[in-house]
């Protein structure tokens, strides 16, 4: 009995971590300077408690679509968060 509880515990950790990931960036949202303002604020202070702030023209559109992809989980941002930061960066990089 005790080996199924586990097994039956096992099985439904496992289903749950295959589930649907958090929704990834695709293009710009958010446009309305507050939203802006925020992105900006969120990148200055997640992005440089480790590392130094990168210029938004480093990247095209592109670009920041996967360096945010990568960096936004380990910055602990949320869905609403890591778009507002890439719309920010966005509309300042004029590549």
């Amino acid at each position: 009995m005790r080996k199924v509880i586990l097994s039956m515990i096992a099985g439904a950790v496992f289903m749950v971590s295959c589930g649907p990931k958090s929704v990834a960036v695709t293009g710009p949202k958010y446009t309305a300077s507050e939203q802006l303002t925020q992105g900006k604020t969120i990148f200055e202070n997640s992005c440089s408690r480790c590392h130094k702030l990168p210029n938004p023209v480093k990247h095209d559109d592109q670009g920041w679509i996967k360096t945010l992809s990568r960096m936004a989980p380990k910055a602990k941002l949320s869905d609403e968060q890591h778009q507002m930061v890439y719309d920010y960066l966005i509309s300042v990089n004029k590549k």
